[in-house]
């Protein structure tokens, strides 16, 4: 689309607005050079020929203008667009008394150059308006003027030539699926509320979303064939062998008003890469780099013990609702109803879950609306979206959690576990990744063949004592390898060597039951001395102390 055609269809929007007139005065100022920019004090919004206008209205020729609308855009990197109507009706004949003045202004500055023998001068062409901070809109026909603020010894602005603006209607280009999308924009928005009383400042909705939205996104998991989604998981790269996104498609979707998953298991295994990549795959996407909009991760932070880093909360400082990225899933997919959009709670257990969690999980099991805020009116959201004080979890919504089980972690209540399904991931295919790893990235196969021998063997020992470890330490391992190869000259089994030492070997830690696995790793281990030498300090604190611990 041009942007002669999107300058006519937010013409079009806003001549269909209740409240704009038939017979109002619609000045467009969408050039080049007559661009709206921010300057001290307020904003330079338009440049206006009235010189005719003005001269008319004098004479008496014409009638005064009852309603004016001032049709500007300001553009920001990398290609967003805030179009946006400046509304004065209430004090529209302020306007026409103040082109009056400067129209017997410029005829009285003519009379002088005539009298001194000058060619006169243009009486009200290029009148330039200005909102200031006030909430006005100022204009004159003198030069521009890069600050509204008086200089001492300079003359404040001429209060006959202001008037209160009605309202500003904006719309923003192009439309975005989130409002993430038009961060800068959406702080200008927020500037032009600043500007005249953020009530006045209203969003048109002038572009569908159709062409921020693939088909793809508008289809439901539950209708896309299953084989089709593990295909695409496959194809991003996820290596799940046992049926785990079966498993994660069919608890995702069993019920059609309560999508709430939890993966738990080792740490590395995939857990927040399967919810990551299902996404993708039921939104048609099958590149990881490619960003997907209608998918958010929420980390949870260890001290969250209440809801406000899921819902938000109200920030008096900036008089606005502070919008988490749980919050803004929830608004956007009450915006797209046809579109699934997906939340991943990342290590959701490193807070109680029952403390930040239990609104959401009370909304979830009862369909009852979430309780953000009491006031009696919707809150601008930092994110530029309205805030409404109640919202129902809408049926688009998935949310998948990922939970690990350590000592750093909180247990998940039965309240919780009741509510979701619990899929374990712990069981990992070391060998089968690995394969998998090799035949999307051939470069690596000569650092899978050095490391996968030693790898396996020492996650079946550690795996048995619930020591094991996952994909991502095995992927590093190999991708350790192929760089020491390749840059360090290093021999392949010192470098297997330093890293079972360096990246396998840290988490051991136990007590005498763990004996069998310190003997069966220096088995599994032969040949490696660092290991060898690792290993057996970890067996002579067993043998000192009656324990063990890597990391000490």
């Amino acid at each position: 689309m041009s942007a002669e055609e999107r300058q006519q269809q937010f013409e079009v929007a806003i001549r269909a607005q209740p409240g704009i007139r038939p017979e109002a005065r619609i000045a467009k100022n969408f050039g080049f050079s007559n661009s709206a920019r921010v300057i001290e004090g307020g904003l330079f919004a338009c440049t206006n020929n009235l010189e005719a206008y003005s001269a008319g209205l004098a004479a008496g020729r014409t009638a005064p203008i009852e309603q004016f609308i001032f049709l500007c855009v300001l553009t920001f990197p990398p290609q967003d667009e805030v179009y946006f109507a400046v509304t004065v009706t209430t004090e529209a004949d302020r306007i026409n008394k103040g082109l009056l003045k400067l129209f017997h202004e410029g005829e009285e500055r003519n009379k002088q150059l005539v009298a001194a023998s000058k060619k006169p001068g243009s009486i009200s062409n290029n009148v330039k308006f200005y909102i200031t901070d006030t909430g006005d809109i100022f204009f004159h026909n003198h030069d521009f003027r890069d600050s509204l603020r008086s200089a001492p010894g300079e003359p404040a602005l001429d209060p006959d030539c202001m008037a209160k603006i009605d309202s500003i209607l904006f719309a923003i280009w192009p439309p975005a699926a989130s409002a993430r999308r038009s961060l800068l924009a959406r702080e200008f928005v927020g500037y032009l509320g600043s500007l005249i009383g953020r009530e006045k400042v209203h969003e048109l909705h002038v572009w569908a979303d159709a062409g921020a939205v693939s088909p793809g996104m508008q289809r439901l998991p539950a209708t896309i064939p299953v084989a089709d989604i593990e295909a695409a998981v496959t194809s991003l790269g996820g290596h799940y062998p046992g049926g785990e996104v079966r498993r994660f498609h069919a608890a995702m979707n069993f019920l059609p008003h309560k999508h709430f998953v939890i993966l738990a298991g080792l740490s590395g295994t995939g857990k927040t890469q399967l919810a990551l990549k299902y996404a993708r795959a039921v939104h048609g996407l099958t590149a990881s780099n490619v960003p997907d909009p209608f998918l958010f991760v929420c980390p949870v932070r260890p001290e969250w013990t209440d809801p406000t880093g899921l819902t938000g909360y109200y920030d008096v400082l900036s008089n606005r609702y502070v919008v988490p990225p749980f919050l803004e899933a929830v608004l956007l997919a009450t915006a797209h109803r046809d579109s699934p959009v997906f939340v991943v709670l990342d290590e959701m257990n490193l807070a109680r879950v029952e403390y930040y969690f239990s609104d959401v999980l009370s909304a979830i099991e009862t369909g009852e609306e979430l309780q953000l805020h009491s006031s009696g009116v919707p809150l601008e959201g930092s994110t530029g979206t309205s805030v409404p004080a109640a919202l129902p979890l809408p049926p688009n919504l998935y949310i998948a959690g990922t939970i690990n089980i350590d000592e750093t972690t909180n247990p998940v209540s039965d309240k919780v576990l009741d509510r979701a399904i619990v899929i374990d991931m712990s069981a990992v295919d070391l060998a089968g990744f690995l394969s998998a790893l090799a035949g999307r990235e051939p470069m690596l196969n000569d650092a899978r063949e050095g490391c996968e021998q030693k790898l396996v063997a020492a996650q079946t020992v550690m795996a048995t004592h619930g020591l094991g470890f996952g994909y991502r330490v095995a992927e590093e391992v190999v991708r350790y390898h192929a760089f020491a190869t390749e840059y360090l000259k290093a021999e392949g089994a010192a470098i297997v060597d330093d890293l079972m030492v360096q990246k396998v070997l840290v988490k051991l830690r136990g007590g005498e039951r763990q004996r069998p696995m310190l003997t069966g790793l220096a088995k599994a281990l032969d040949g490696l001395p660092r290991s060898q030498v690792f290993l057996d300090k970890l067996t002579a604190d067993l043998d000192e102390f009656g324990s063990f611990q890597a990391s000490r």
